[in-house]
């Protein structure tokens, strides 16, 4: 089975899937099979493996891999059984975002700027780093990707995000402005062979570890620190900000507001937009138009 599911890794990442988690799955799948003598898929042995994952979730998440193993390879090979996807029913739920108003925005930013030494560049780092992702709405991760050579004209390169997909995203002229100040201040102060955007006072790259770090000393400075139980706002919640703000927005009318919907997920570099109808959700507006829509429709087709 191990050559299969190598055949099968490497078809899918031609398609520009990194697929680690994958692989590490399926070849746990394929030892436990071997111990049992099987070298083809059995929905029983798939479910026993599974079985075993720490959590609800990654049970789920375990068979599910296997499952697509299973579809690909049953096209060359029927006697590959394919397990019930649903088997644990577990049913995938999404945090409810913090959508910082533009006051706890301010906030955020202004404790940034009071963070320390005087004088370095961590307090511009991160004011400016808060500040584009709300602007943007880019993936933490993209944010930190960004080179200067990813600056342009046209907006920021985004290459080689998540699912491997490379977009532009353009900025407005406060958003360069803010960018340009930045790197005034970081080439005036900190001339340093390193090409990565935001950097360290050290002239390093800015790492996820220390900004998520610093983030929850910025939520306790700003006072945004949640109660005891209460979910803890987070920096991903910034693209959830833009793009509910982004659909407050948008133009009123059922063609107008589709078309913006795919803009926006094309903007966000999303691959389906079903994670971006996700943000009707979190936007009580667009939801009560929705909901009045649906009933003159039914009160029509009753009539």
């Amino acid at each position: 089975m191990k050559q299969t599911i190598e055949t099968y890794l490497a078809v899918r990442r031609a398609g520009g899937f990194e697929l680690k988690n994958d692989e590490f799955l399926l070849q746990s799948f394929a030892r436990f099979a071997a111990e049992r003598g099987e070298t083809r898929v059995r929905t029983s042995t798939a479910i026993a493996w599974a079985a075993l994952g720490p959590s609800f979730p990654q049970r789920d998440r375990r068979l599910k891999t296997v499952c697509g193993f299973s579809r690909f390879v049953q096209l060359e090979d029927e006697t590959h059984e394919l397990p019930p996807a649903g088997y644990f029913g577990y049913r995938k739920t999404r945090p409810k975002p913090t959508i910082y108003t533009d006051e706890e925005l301010a906030r955020l930013i202004k404790a940034a700027l009071a963070l320390g030494p005087r004088g370095a560049l961590r307090p511009h780092t991160y004011a400016t780093l808060i500040a584009l992702l709300s602007a943007t709405g880019l993936r933490i991760s993209e944010a930190l990707g960004l080179c200067l050579s990813d600056l342009s004209n046209e907006g920021l390169v985004i290459r080689q995000s998540k699912f491997r997909k490379s977009r532009l995203v353009p900025l407005h002229d406060t958003a360069v402005l803010g960018l340009e100040r930045y790197l005034k201040r970081r080439r005036r102060r900190w001339v340093v062979d390193n090409d990565h955007l935001f950097i360290t006072n050290a002239g390093h790259s800015l790492s996820y570890s220390a900004v998520y770090c610093t983030f929850k000393t910025l939520l306790r400075a700003a006072e945004l620190w949640p109660e005891s139980g209460a979910p803890r706002p987070r920096l991903h919640d910034l693209r959830h900000r833009f793009a509910v703000r982004a659909l407050q927005a948008s133009p009123t009318g059922r063609g107008p507001a589709s078309r913006h919907m795919l803009a926006l997920a094309t903007y966000l570099g999303h691959v389906n937009i079903y994670a971006t109808y996700w943000y009707l959700e979190a936007t009580p507006e667009l939801l009560r138009g929705i909901a009045t829509t649906c009933e003159t429709f039914c009160e029509g087709v009753a009539s």
